[in-house]
């Protein structure tokens, strides 16, 4: 079958459907992981028949045993992929380390701009005249890993948090399944902080 995909979600899960829905990358998900019980997201996974565990922070009485929990739960369903789908956890080096470079994020910014929860806020706060979207492989910064796949966004003069919001999750959900399939498929290419990702 090749690779093994986990999805980290947090929420309402459309990036995880985005990449169940692609005929490329959907067949390798075989397990979704949350940090939240009762999530969309959740729900979405099971109706694809795919696997799905909660493994919440408080459980833990630290950071390091919630992480050794969660790479348990990867390393138990041999998962040689990890992409994070509106994952609102950040993760240590332990589970950084398992997977060098194969390790996926998605952005609602172009990254460096923008990091955080509220990108899609933040850059209308800001004035700022375009944003984007980002995948990049996951370092221990926050949303600061070497970028796969860019697209700018521009922002009109009468853009709500509402509609920016809505062309954002469109090119996400374009965006994310297409570097999953490329990294999946050995067409990611790293050197450094530069990327390079072969065209099918």
């Amino acid at each position: 079958m090749g690779a093994r995909v986990a999805v980290l979600v947090s929420g309402s899960g459309t990036n995880l459907q985005a990449l169940l829905d692609d005929p490329a990358v959907g067949p390798h998900v075989v397990f979704v992981l949350s940090d939240r019980p009762s999530v969309l997201a959740l729900e979405r996974a099971a109706e694809a028949g795919v696997e799905t565990d909660v493994i919440e922070p408080k459980d833990f009485e630290d950071r390091g045993a919630f992480d050794a929990a969660v790479l348990r739960a990867l390393a138990d369903r041999g998962v040689d992929v990890l992409v994070s789908a509106s994952y609102m956890r950040l993760l240590g080096r332990t589970v950084l380390d398992a997977f060098p470079g194969r390790w996926l994020n998605v952005h609602p910014s172009l990254v460096p701009a923008f990091p955080g929860m509220h990108a899609v806020r933040d850059a209308l706060e800001y004035g700022a005249r375009v944003t984007g979207v980002s995948v990049f492989l996951v370092d221990e910064g926050v949303d600061t890993g070497p970028v796969v796949l860019q697209e700018a966004i521009p922002i009109r003069d009468d853009d709500d948090w509402d509609s920016l919001e809505a062309r954002v999750h469109e090119v996400e959900h374009r965006l994310l399944p297409r570097a999953v399939r490329a990294l999946i498929e050995g067409r990611v290419k790293v050197d450094g902080r530069w990327v390079r990702v072969i065209e099918e």
